[in-house]
């Protein structure tokens, strides 16, 4: 299995209910009748301006097109009173059940470098 990580500071949220620990996974899973499930959830770095992250983690075949199931969900509903797909970061590992550090951030993507 690979691993999909979705990052969310409570300070981008409008509505920072840690009920989106089972939430979205439960709608990612229903989305994708079971492809992609969820694997647990950590608390992550603090950042001064948006407090504590919350990771959550799911499993999946292919990390890189489970992305797209993802961000479809996030696109299409509303997690207890948030639209995730303005706030989240996403990060993927071919590893299951990779560390964060480990992973590579593939939304919202990098801006490109100018020359």
């Amino acid at each position: 299995m690979q691993t999909i990580v979705v990052k969310l500071c409570p300070g981008k949220l409008q509505n920072p209910d840690l009920d989106i620990r089972y939430r979205l996974p439960d709608a990612v899973e229903r989305y994708t009748e079971g492809r992609i499930t969820d694997n647990g959830y950590d608390y992550l770095d603090e950042d001064p301006a948006n407090g504590i992250a919350l990771g959550i983690w799911l499993a999946c075949e292919n990390a890189a097109e489970g992305v797209k199931d993802v961000l479809a969900v996030m696109g299409r509903e509303i997690i207890c009173g948030n639209d995730l797909s303005q706030s989240a970061e996403i990060y993927i590992s071919e590893k299951d059940t990779d560390d964060i550090e480990n992973c590579q951030k593939v939304c919202p993507p990098r801006p490109k470098e100018s020359v």
